[in-house]
């Protein structure tokens, strides 16, 4: 039988597997905590809100992303504790003990905008 982690990885990586999902969690990420209103990702990924509202429904359910009501607005933020674990899932096995292996990873982390 299938550990949690590796049920909850499955899923986040199934709704990630989607060109438009993948765009939606990666400007969240981008847009930091405040999150953005479902009408500015929607403008700034050029989508029709019914596809945004489904692929934002993917996401939620999957765990990737978060929303709150603001006034009239909902603010999707990503799930960084949710990332983070993903992540981490990803890379527990990684290298076999060969550092090299990691090593582009690393560098990858280091140019990161929040690292």
């Amino acid at each position: 039988m299938a550990s949690a982690k590796l049920v909850k990885s499955v899923e986040a990586l199934s709704a990630l597997a989607h060109e438009g999902r993948l765009s939606v969690f990666r400007l969240l990420v981008r847009a930091g905590k405040d999150g953005l209103a479902a009408g500015e990702i929607g403008r700034k990924l050029d989508v029709l809100p019914n596809t945004l509202s489904a692929s934002l429904n993917v996401l939620a359910n999957a765990g990737l992303v978060v929303s709150r009501r603001d006034g009239r607005s909902i603010i999707y933020t990503a799930d960084y504790e949710r990332m983070s674990n993903l992540l981490g899932f990803l890379m527990e096995d990684c290298c076999n003990g060969d550092a090299a292996i990691c090593a582009p990873l690393a560098a990858i982390a280091a140019r990161a905008a929040c690292c």
